[in-house]
């Protein structure tokens, strides 16, 4: 008989949980979408949650997760300094973690002092945790236990955006002992890419447009002169103004062509036939933290956002983005069209750019062809890291 159900995605606190299933071969299904029971159960879409027999559920990470967990100290005193740590990382460490890091890259209002106050806040845990790691080699006693992967897991995205190198040699203790939990079995496989971020993020105000100068009043112009018209000043060009105009491809005629023709007998004919990789580049754009998305429908207002803070490159650009997947196990991909063969001009202009992951395409490639006609089409799955994943939303930047 089946022990139950955890639901549990690519979020941090879903890494573990899922982690200690197959570790310890549970006899447990690890679902990452969601179904009538996990609606029944968990009015709140919390993630990760557990339904185990006769009605059993939980919800609350630290709960699932010590739940399915089997290195929980040798005693009392140890299994209560394990819920200490555990909790430490969850109600102290991650939430501001996550406020510092989003609020730097633009996905939510940024406010310096909060944002400051936040990582002062965030040193003072770490250096908690530094104090403790001096004297062992993990939080309770010398063996690893299950405070260890917990606290790891949640700690990833500073060490992903925040922590960088001269922050990471003032904690030496603190960063020797990630690096060794996440390469336990129980975490590795989710972090097989990981890179610890250099320097940490800043953040980058929104460019604003100059206010035009204010001219001083002039006197009264005498009766038999002309007034002298205004100066006006020239607004800043962009930079890919500098490359002039296509010579052989016309962005307006196709942006027409992909709105008003259909996409696969006409449209993506037309583009191919047209298209001059001299003068213009194909790139595929992803979302650094699908793991962090919900909802569908939320996963297209945030795509939408982002095309609305392209508008300044509208004369440089064409672009369609998806989001593929299903509620609560969905990501963001799309193709842009660029003039000129660099990415940063272009999307430069919008404050979170930095959010997304930029590839640049071999359009000779048939299935980078194919995956290009896919994106822009919308009518077929897309395949994702090998996977064919169903489009359910998308937005179009023209």
């Amino acid at each position: 008989m089946s022990l139950g159900t955890l639901y549990a995605g690519a979020h941090s606190r879903s890494i573990l949980p899922a982690g200690l299933v197959r570790e310890f071969n549970l006899d447990i299904k690890v679902s990452a979408e969601t179904d009538e029971a996990y609606n029944r159960a968990f009015p709140l879409q919390k993630w990760p949650t557990f339904i185990g027999p006769k009605g059993f559920k939980l919800s609350e990470s630290l709960a699932v997760n010590l739940y399915n967990s089997k290195l929980l100290g040798k005693d009392t005193k140890e299994y209560a300094q394990i819920i200490q740590w555990a909790s430490l990382a969850n109600t102290e460490f991650l939430p501001n973690i996550a406020f510092a890091f989003k609020s730097l890259l633009g996905r939510i209002p940024y406010n310096k002092k909060s944002v400051t106050d936040t990582l002062e806040y965030v040193n003072k845990v770490a250096d908690i945790l530094e104090a403790r790691l001096t004297d062992y080699t993990y939080l309770v006693g010398e063996r690893i236990s299950f405070a260890d992967l917990y606290v790891a897991s949640l700690s990833f995205r500073g060490f992903e955006h925040l922590f960088g190198s001269e922050w990471r040699a003032k904690r030496p203790n603190f960063s020797r002992w990630f690096s060794t939990v996440i390469a336990h079995p129980i975490l590795a496989p989710n972090f097989t890419d990981f890179k610890f971020a250099e320097k940490p993020v800043e953040y980058q105000a929104p460019k604003k447009e100059k206010a035009p100068k204010q001219q001083a009043p002039k006197a009264a112009p005498k009766a038999e002169e002309e007034e002298p018209k205004p100066v006006e000043e020239k607004k800043p060009k962009h930079p890919l103004e500098l490359l002039g105009k296509s010579t052989k491809f016309n962005l307006d005629e196709w942006k027409r062509t992909y709105s008003n023709e259909e996409t696969r007998e006409t449209a993506l004919p037309w583009f191919w036939e047209h298209y001059d990789p001299s003068e213009w580049s194909l790139w595929k754009v992803d979302y650094k933290y699908n793991d962090e998305l919900t909802l569908t429908f939320m996963s297209n207002n945030l795509l939408g956002g982002f095309f609305n803070r392209l508008s300044g490159s509208t004369k440089y650009l064409f672009g369609s983005g998806v989001v593929y997947g299903e509620n609560n196990n969905n990501g963001i991909v799309g193709v842009f069209l660029i003039r000129g063969d660099k990415h940063e001009p272009a999307f430069d202009v919008a404050p979170d750019w930095e959010s997304y992951e930029f590839t640049k395409l071999d359009a000779s490639n048939p299935e980078t062809k194919e995956f290009i006609d896919d994106i822009f089409a919308w009518d077929k799955p897309i395949k994702v890291n090998g996977e064919l994943r169903e489009v359910a939303d998308g937005k179009v930047f023209k």
